[in-house]
């Protein structure tokens, strides 16, 4: 059976929904999954507490997929900065064992979707070193963008301190890392209806053009090859001069 309303989607045998106060209980196997999945990939997931979890959760700014059982399956949560002129959907996972069944795009779209309701005027970042994750925000809007363009205050780049990679980070001045940032503006759907009708009075008019993901993973899977071997390359040398 198939339901579907603002607040919830079930598909086949798994329920995304925003999360309530009936799953406060499960922060503390999120945290577990979220540091799991940081070791296995090697990167960081900025590492949070249960109780942080929880305050999300009581806040109505997380959304979590449970299985029949009702045991979390997935999970995301929404942070925001600078007075709500950036939002991003962070925390994304998934149990390794239910990967693979769109789980992580259905709770990806439902934190979207609910950033959108909260701070319609906040353009929606977020930095990662997944394609599958890439691919997921190009079909909800996002398109790659310069770390320039992402938060300057230290509270949103302090979420990568867990990460092993975060000395690249700081070592090229937040300017470079494996990651690659990614950004949602609202404006670009605000003028929409402008652009169409200024488009039909001036058709040589440029508009803006959303961004192929499919076209261009080649070159993102190249770049990131080149980001790995370059930074990596940087930082095992460190490591040798810190050993003589």
């Amino acid at each position: 059976m198939e339901k579907e309303s603002a607040s919830e989607v079930l598909t086949n045998n798994y329920t995304v929904q925003v999360a309530t106060t009936e799953h406060l209980h499960l922060a503390e196997a999120i945290c577990y999954e979220m540091e799991e999945s940081a070791k296995a990939r090697g990167t960081g997931i900025a590492k949070r507490s249960p109780e942080y979890l929880r305050d999300k959760i009581n806040e109505g700014k997380a959304i979590i997929a449970t299985d029949d059982a009702g045991e979390f399956i997935g999970f995301c949560y929404v942070e925001t900065w600078e007075h709500g002129k950036f939002v991003a959907n962070s925390g994304l996972i998934v149990k390794p064992e239910w990967r693979k069944y769109g789980i992580a795009k259905a709770v990806k779209a439902r934190a979207f979707e609910l950033s959108r309701s909260k701070y319609p005027d906040a353009k929606i970042i977020g930095i990662t070193t997944s394609l599958a994750v890439m691919k997921i925000n190009s079909e909800l809007g996002y398109e790659p963008t310069t770390f320039s363009e992402l938060p300057v205050n230290d509270a949103f780049w302090n979420g990568c301190k867990s990460c092993v990679n975060y000395d690249v980070l700081t070592r090229t001045d937040r300017k470079h890392c494996l990651c690659t940032g990614m950004i949602f503006d609202p404006e670009w759907e605000k003028n929409k209806a402008k652009r169409e009708s200024e488009a039909i009075k001036q058709p040589q008019q440029e508009e803006h053009e959303p961004w192929n993901f499919l076209k261009d993973v080649k070159v993102l899977e190249r770049l990131k090859s080149i980001k790995e071997k370059m930074f990596l390359k940087m930082q095992a040398k460190r490591a040798e001069r810190q050993a003589v």
